[in-house]
């Protein structure tokens, strides 16, 4: 029984590890913006950023994790299960969206990163917090065109 226990579980240890490598899983420890091409889909998004406004000041992680140091890895291990499911499973739909809890993050970002500009708007709005998602009027700056 210990020896076919023990191979399962060598099997298990063997094809994660090497899913993991395949998958090039160590670059999504990183803030290289590489990573984010690992995967075919994001192409589009990741050659948008290279010639949006904010491609030498910001990386995707700039903007898609939260700052704190806590809160940037459980996002990445959230968005690295969700991914990597989606992608071996093939159940993603085309074109790549953000979820809504990602875009919040995307939001506070916006809004940490450009609290100097916009605190009079958030000090003194009369609309409500769904309303002030900046990538509505300001949907280039973080992909810009892609062609």
């Amino acid at each position: 029984m210990r020896m076919v226990l023990s191979s399962l579980l060598g099997i298990l240890i063997g094809a994660g590890g090497y899913t993991f490598y395949y998958a090039r899983g160590m670059s999504y420890l990183s803030d290289d913006p590489q990573a984010c091409v690992n995967c075919h889909i994001m192409r589009e998004q990741y050659d948008g950023w290279q010639k949006a406004s904010h491609h030498a000041l910001a990386t995707c992680n700039d903007c898609h994790v939260p700052h704190d140091f806590f809160g940037k890895w459980f996002a990445k291990a959230g968005n690295g299960y969700h991914h990597s499911t989606a992608f071996t499973l093939m159940n993603f739909a085309e074109p790549v969206r953000i979820k809504s809890a990602n875009a919040g993050l995307l939001n506070a970002n916006c809004l940490y990163c450009h609290q100097d500009f916009v605190s009079e708007i958030t000090a003194h709005r009369v609309i409500h917090d769904e309303e002030l998602y900046c990538v509505r009027c300001h949907n280039r700056v973080g992909h810009g065109p892609s062609r």
